[in-house]
């Protein structure tokens, strides 16, 4: 596969901190992957997030996106290739409507209003909230919202789609759509559309190909969701929650029931469970 997300021995310092924020990373993300970035509060998952697309600049090390390095030259053109859904959807709104809003990010890159008018419903549908269009982005629910932002990334086609704890705000009905939609877009665009998710939410995480774990701004592991979720014991001790799945597993093992040696997502184990209660 193609790289198209390369740290190079990339650190990076707050004004004022005594340890770096990320120290000396590498890690390679590839084209058409779904990588999910999780770590314990001040793990350097939003600091890797922001230096993607130049938010933030690293005291050393460099970075490149689709082939396109990380700097004050190319700023802009690596933005035209990540988008970025934030945590709260509300400091991105910038629109009377949520059309307009929409529009916003195509406005600022001077594409012609006739092309406009096509892009905009489009991207609203792909979210199913093309509904919504003449509607004030404050009166929509969080769920909404988020589904706006979403829309307003997607209208500038990124190569790159990065929610940064773009979940965590919501309720647990609005998380699952959330993902579903995601879901949806990968199947739908496949190897044109990249993801990082920026999380804590562990069902977002289980979704993704792969999952990094950042521990105190240095990588502690990347596998699978399937290996990294296995391990319980390693997970609370770094801090992380774990899956519900898991949780049941251990509790059912506690109880002399044999359970699957192998990761199981949580619908895994309801199909686990029923089969077992049909043999009984």
């Amino acid at each position: 596969m193609q790289p198209i997300i390369e740290f190079k021995d990339v650190s990076f310092t707050y004004p004022n901190a005594e340890t770096p924020a990320l120290n000396h990373l590498n890690l390679t993300i590839n084209a058409g992957d779904w990588v999910a970035i999780i770590g314990h509060n001040g793990s350097g998952k939003s600091t890797f997030a922001k230096l993607i697309n130049y938010l933030l600049v690293p005291n050393a090390g460099s970075i490149t996106v689709d082939g396109v390095p990380v700097d004050e030259e190319h700023m802009y053109t690596v933005r035209d290739l990540v988008g970025m859904v934030f945590q709260n959807p509300d400091n991105q709104f910038v629109g009377a409507t949520v059309a307009d809003d929409v529009a916003f990010g195509l406005e600022n890159r001077q594409v012609p209003r006739d092309k406009m008018v096509k892009i905009v419903p489009e991207a609203l549908k792909r979210v199913q909230m093309d509904q919504f269009a003449d509607r004030e982005p404050a009166r929509l629910s969080g769920g909404q919202k988020q589904r706006v932002a979403m829309a307003s990334v997607l209208a500038i086609e990124p190569k790159i789609l990065i929610l940064d704890e773009a979940t965590s705000m919501l309720d647990p009905k609005g998380r699952r759509e959330m993902i579903q939609l995601v879901r949806d877009l990968k199947q739908e665009m496949g190897d044109a559309l990249t993801v990082l998710s920026i999380t804590h939410d562990i069902d977002e995480a289980a979704s993704a190909d792969q999952v990094v774990i950042l521990n105190d701004g240095e990588i502690n592991d990347v596998d699978t969701p399937e290996v990294i979720f296995s391990n319980a014991d390693r997970l609370k001790e770094l801090g992380l929650a774990v899956p519900f799945a898991e949780q049941l597993k251990e509790k059912l093992t506690a109880r002399g029931v044999k359970v699957p040696d192998t990761y199981q997502t949580t619908e895994g184990m309801v199909d686990w469970i029923w089969q077992l209660h049909s043999k009984m």
